[in-house]
């Protein structure tokens, strides 16, 4: 048997890691442009951000999955009771109570650990159920719904409240990635759908045809949210038409590092994309586009190689959100998909964002072992 380091890294996602680092902290460089003069020092903070998150992966894995799973409650608890007291102690920005204000360290923001929180506290859940019973009844998995219902609604009720639509969505998808995997009967996910396909038309009917109804009924807040979300048919917008013509002016090649020619709101976060392509044009835009899928293949490809079921749902559960918010991300700032303030994983700055995917890479580490472990004993 050949020796084993329970610490031991995958190395391509370790290799691919590191560019996007290179990437991320280059990127918010050029886009200090566009900021104002005490924003300059973010690609330094985004530096730090990921040395500590390098540092709290290896803890992850120091720790190990198991350790993790059979605490996942108390980290859920956690979590509920973090977004809870952000409604009241939260500093708003935006309108919006999203971050607790740490002097000398910056924003914290809950709902992104809440994020890998949830695809641990679901896979723990599902592995539960599948092992207690290995073929259920209707009546069983409607009660073990009823049980993920309840887990998923209460951080997406608190988080709504502050609010911040675009976070709940991502809850939302994990849940039904995680539970579509799972190998519960598909006629529940049909009557989901048709369910949420109802309510949906309800509320855009009574957008659409009366604004004094639908803000008295839902509120001025949520016309708002609603009104956001559908600005991208039409392509309308400050942020979004500046973000595009910055896209367009890129070409081929690039206008060049350090200068974006035109402003647009959020270019360090939401709208990193758009600086990074108008730097580096097509050809780098389709490059940093193949390093993401490559990364996400990686994913899949170690939840492949694993035995163990739990493994497989979070790992599900962390790719799914990981491809919805890259989807979501590049596709609002090329106007094809709405502005909802999704960040692009590991390369937008966030402190809070950077370290919770970072915790899941220390997770993926561990379960990457776990390949190496199985593999090396068949030796």
């Amino acid at each position: 048997m050949k020796k084993f380091s329970k610490y031991k890294v995958d190395p391509v996602l370790f290799c691919l890691l590191i560019i996007f680092a290179i990437i991320s902290v280059a990127t918010i460089y050029s886009a200090q442009t566009l900021l104002a003069t005490d924003m300059n020092d973010l690609y330094i903070k985004q530096l730090l951000w990921y040395g500590c998150g390098f540092v709290l992966a290896y803890f992850i894995m120091f720790l190990g999955n198991n350790f993790i799973y059979k605490n996942v409650w108390i980290l859920y608890v956690l979590g509920v009771i973090a977004l809870g007291l952000l409604l009241i102690f939260g500093t708003p920005i935006h309108n919006a109570k999203c971050w607790f204000t740490i002097p000398h360290v910056g924003n914290i923001q809950p709902s992104e650990f809440m994020k890998i929180i949830l695809i641990l506290t679901l896979g723990t859940m599902i592995h539960k159920f599948n092992e207690t019973y290995p073929n259920p009844s209707v009546k069983q998995e409607f009660f073990f719904l009823l049980k993920v219902m309840v887990v998923v609604f209460i951080p997406s009720i608190l988080t709504f409240l502050e609010p911040d639509t675009g976070v709940v969505l991502i809850y939302l998808l994990i849940t039904v990635i995680m539970l579509f995997i799972s190998g519960i009967r598909f006629r529940w996910f049909f009557l989901s759908f048709a369910i949420l396909f109802l309510l949906v038309a309800c509320v855009l009917i009574i957008y659409f045809k009366s604004d004094e109804l639908f803000i008295k009924l839902f509120g001025t807040d949520f016309f708002l949210r609603v009104d956001r979300l559908l600005d991208w048919s039409n392509q309308s917008g400050f942020q979004l038409e500046n973000g595009m013509s910055a896209i367009g002016a890129g070409n081929i090649l690039g206008s060049g590092y350090l200068q974006t020619p035109i402003y647009f709101p959020e270019p360090q976060t939401d709208f990193i994309f758009a600086v990074f392509a108008n730097n580096f044009g097509f050809i780098g835009s389709t490059i940093l586009l193949f390093l993401i899928a490559l990364f996400d293949i990686r994913l899949i490809s170690i939840a492949i190689k694993n035995d163990n079921n739990i493994n497989k749902y979070v790992i599900a559960g962390i790719v799914g959100m990981l491809i919805y918010q890259q989807v979501q991300n590049i596709g609002m700032t090329i106007g094809i998909m709405p502005i909802t303030g999704i960040t692009l994983p590991f390369i937008s700055y966030g402190g809070s964002s950077l370290l919770s995917y970072m915790i899941m890479i220390g997770i993926i580490f561990n379960i990457s072992n776990e390949n190496i472990r199985y593999k090396n004993k068949k030796y």
